[in-house]
């Protein structure tokens, strides 16, 4: 029922990497057309890869869901040696700079410097999932998800309210339990009264990691990346070899504002008419920036973008810009702009928000978490969601509605 009021479109690429000195790095589903672009380091991305491709979702349902005993030891095993290691790391397997380059653009979605532990972690998923199926987009633009998924809840007797703060518990409904969409300081301020000091304690020691800035704009016609083929991906990675990337990463990392940002770029009226009139485009590009950062990036990010594809700035007819201070306001669960729900460091992926058997549950057995604050984190839409529903649904008969 969900899907039938929501249509995904697969572009033919997921990911499109341009470089200075040469076409770009596409990945593509196929493994061995994606290995044709890598010359002398063919042999060495198949072994990265190629092992997992048997059963690859068997292995991203074990890595998608919360810590416990995998259902695919021998592919956890084998995947783990891989992934305990940092981005630069694991790129030092390739001799070249488009396998490096592909490497650093998928771990670079770790919002984390590409020297640190399990960032080769997030590079290979991305790889694996983009050779599993083509990333996709929703025709119509995301609102289509949210609407599908209203409309099933509504199908099956929710209801849905819009406009209203939620900032103490006198603002809840009486409900068996609940489920809270929101950072961990979210939950400790409206939650509070209902939950020990200990554990407020431990909440209050989550850290959020830095924040994005993103622009989207209305465009005069297509981006005109010099490698047209960048067209045909929904994702396109902007930031140049691994060596530019790691220092932008590692520079918002410190609290800089590098001049030369890694800048993800998506353009999906490429591919779904329904975003922009005839003739003209859609697109929008996000950079990573210090945690709670006002700083307008804008200059930055476009003198990427016209790197690359040059006479963009030329198809700009308006842009909208929103800093990390700007997404807080807009949802206070980005705290400091951290759309990832967190840093999902070694000390803090499988720990989130704390360390507990279950990370969706809380000391009070009616209060549970369901944000990208829980595993398995920012990016892997919806899974947060979809297991902190199934440990509430167990406990769901066991207390009559009132209210916390």
């Amino acid at each position: 029922m969900l899907f039938r009021s929501l249509r995904w479109i697969q572009p033919p690429i997921s990911v499109a990497h341009p470089l200075d000195d040469g076409p770009a790095v596409l990945l593509h589903r196929d493994l061995e057309a994606t290995m044709a672009q890598l010359g002398p380091d063919a042999g060495a991305y198949r072994r990265l890869i190629a092992p997992f491709l048997s059963n690859p979702h068997g292995l991203l349902e074990d890595l998608l869901a919360p810590l416990g005993i995998p259902k695919h030891p021998i592919q956890m095993l084998r995947f783990g040696l891989r992934a305990i290691r940092s981005a630069t790391g694991l790129s030092r397997r390739f001799r070249e700079d488009r396998a490096r380059a592909l490497i650093a653009g998928c771990a670079a979605h770790a919002i984390m410097p590409l020297d640190h532990k399990l960032t080769a972690a997030l590079a290979v998923v991305f790889l694996l999932t983009g050779h599993t199926a083509e990333w996709p987009v929703a025709e119509g633009g995301s609102h289509a998800i949210t609407r599908a998924l209203a409309s099933l809840l509504e199908s099956l007797g929710g209801r849905i309210e819009t406009g209203r703060w939620v900032r103490s518990l006198a603002d809840l409904p009486p409900a068996r339990i609940y489920l809270f969409d929101t950072a961990p300081r979210g939950l400790a301020e409206i939650a509070g009264p209902v939950l020990p000091d200990r554990y407020l304690r431990r909440l209050s020691r989550f850290r959020y990691g830095p924040g994005v800035f993103k622009l989207d704009w209305a465009l005069d016609g297509p981006i005109p990346w010099r490698d047209p083929r960048a067209r045909e991906a929904s994702t396109v990675h902007v930031g140049g070899t691994l060596e530019e990337i790691a220092a932008s990463e590692a520079a918002m990392w410190r609290g800089e504002h590098p001049e030369r940002p890694f800048v993800l770029v998506v353009q999906q009226s490429e591919f779904d008419p329904s975003r922009a009139p005839a003739g003209k485009h859609t697109g929008y590009g996000y950079c990573h920036v210090p945690h709670g950062s006002t700083v307008d990036h804008t200059a930055a990010i476009e003198a990427q973008i016209e790197r690359f594809a040059p006479g963009f700035r030329d198809l700009v007819l308006a842009r909208h810009a929103m800093t990390a201070a700007d997404f807080e306001a807009y949802d206070p669960a980005y705290v400091g702009g951290a759309i990832t729900g967190g840093v999902a460091d070694l000390f803090q992926l499988f720990t989130r928000p704390v360390a507990r058997l279950s990370p969706y549950t809380t000391p009070n057995p009616r209060v549970f978490l369901c944000s990208a604050s829980t595993p398995p984190g920012g990016g892997v839409h919806g899974m947060c969601g979809f297991h902190a529903a199934k440990v509430a649904a167990r406990r769901l008969s066991r207390f009559p509605v009132s209210g916390l």
